[in-house]
């Protein structure tokens, strides 16, 4: 696909955030995720990742620097009206504890007005790709899950209002190994199927490798290359990103 064919659902366009601290938290980020791509940044702590993806979800403002979503200024809107366009995926998953799997599921589309069959028809059809079918799962309350189900509920949920981007946001941080890598297959089958948009942030480098279309390194709030995950390692465009990829098993990804 070449440049002028590509529908940029999200840019970034010299994006600079600077803490009341003074800590340069990002700087200069120029990046975008096409239609239909996950984008997976990786980088350590302090790298800015994070800082990123708060932006992106207006839950702080850039120092500078432009921030668009389908063409239009993140800041045209409202943050709770962005927030209903956009799904989200923390660490925790962030389920309503006292509401139904069902009820957590349909939180949005419930929101934005959606009719009672339309959205049960879409929790329903959610539900079950993750592998949770709404006649079992449905009633259940989040205390009633593992954790790796509670995360797959997180998962239905943001995909569920079929929002333009998805955001998320180590999502798999705290589970365990295996259901770690049982989880990031389903992820990786849900965003194929759907076709979704989605930004992954994340410090585990095999798991951007392995889910990325693109991976974007960052180090020090800056961006260190932006490229798929086989000509990452066939040409690492900075010392850093060698090192970095030196840390697969083998030294090679996916």
């Amino acid at each position: 696909m070449t440049d002028a064919s590509r529908e940029r659902v999200l840019e970034l366009t010299g994006v600079s955030k600077r803490w009341p601290s003074g800590t340069l938290a990002l700087d200069g980020v120029d990046l975008a995720v096409d239609r239909g791509e996950l984008l997976a940044v990786i980088g350590e702590s302090g790298s800015g990742k994070s800082t990123l993806l708060r932006l992106v979800h207006r839950m702080t403002e850039p120092t500078t620097g432009t921030l668009r979503l389908d063409g239009a200024s993140l800041h045209a809107e409202p943050p709770v009206a962005l927030r209903r366009r956009i799904g989200y995926v923390s660490q925790h998953g962030g389920l309503l504890p006292h509401w139904s799997v069902l009820r957590n599921v349909t939180l949005v589309p419930r929101l934005l007005g959606w009719d009672v069959e339309r959205r049960r028809r879409r929790a329903a059809e959610l539900l079950t790709l993750v592998g949770l079918p709404v006649e079992e799962y449905g009633g259940r309350f989040p205390r009633q899950l593992s954790g790796g189900q509670r995360q797959r509920v997180a998962f239905a949920r943001a995909f569920a209002a079929e929002p333009r981007l998805v955001l998320l946001d180590e999502p798999f941080g705290a589970l365990d190994a295996l259901t770690r890598v049982e989880l990031r297959r389903e992820l990786r089958r849900l965003h194929r199927r759907l076709g979704a948009t989605a930004l992954l942030v994340t410090h585990d480098l095999a798991e951007a490798m392995e889910l990325g279309d693109r991976v974007a390194v960052m180090r020090r709030g800056r961006l260190e290359q932006v490229s798929t995950p086989d000509e990452l390692i066939a040409r690492p465009a900075t010392d850093y990103v060698e090192r970095l990829l030196e840390l697969l098993p083998g030294g090679t990804g996916r």
